[in-house]
């Protein structure tokens, strides 16, 4: 009994890893990514990483104040579905802007996303303020991911022309 309280954080932290893991998969920062033209306040590529950690540990820990704080099962499935979908979304914008080499499929993309973690902020802060809270670093960030995402559409476009 006494690792029962274990369960939520270590199935918390396992899928958070997995989301980042594919996500850094999908990631390469090849010829086509440093051939880009970026705007000059894009953020450097080292800080990605460290940035990435922290939201991670925080949508994380908001997971798991959301599901111990409430134990009615359809609040539970409504915040796996809202965790499942976020993480899917969070991996496909990396699919599409660096594997399919299509900005502009990712800048459409990230709205979704954007939408998704309005509802992560949504679902966990209906049970803890706090909860809710954490996940605005990780709103923050994408708002300022969609932004450069557009500047490098505008600045790079037409998309998908053959080589």
């Amino acid at each position: 009994m006494a690792g029962a309280g274990w369960g939520p954080p270590a199935v918390a932290a396992a899928a958070a890893v997995l989301v980042a893991i594919a996500g850094a998969a999908a990631t390469t920062t090849d010829g086509w990514y440093r051939g880009l033209r970026v705007p000059a306040w894009k953020p450097p590529d080292w800080a990605f990483g460290p940035v990435w950690t922290v939201i991670f540990a925080l949508t994380a820990t908001s997971g798991v104040l959301a599901w111990t704080g409430d134990s009615d099962p359809i609040a539970r499935g409504v915040l796996l579905a809202a965790f499942g979908a976020n993480g899917a979304l969070n991996i496909a914008w990396s699919v599409l802007f660096f594997r399919f080499r299509r900005p502009d499929w990712a800048l459409a993309e990230v709205a979704a996303l954007w939408l998704s973690i309005v509802a992560l902020v949504l679902v966990t802060g209906r049970v803890s303020g706090a909860a809710g809270l954490m996940n605005l670093p990780y709103l923050a960030w994408v708002s300022t991911a969609a932004c450069l995402n557009l500047r490098i559409v505008r600045l790079n476009a037409p998309f998908g022309e053959p080589a």
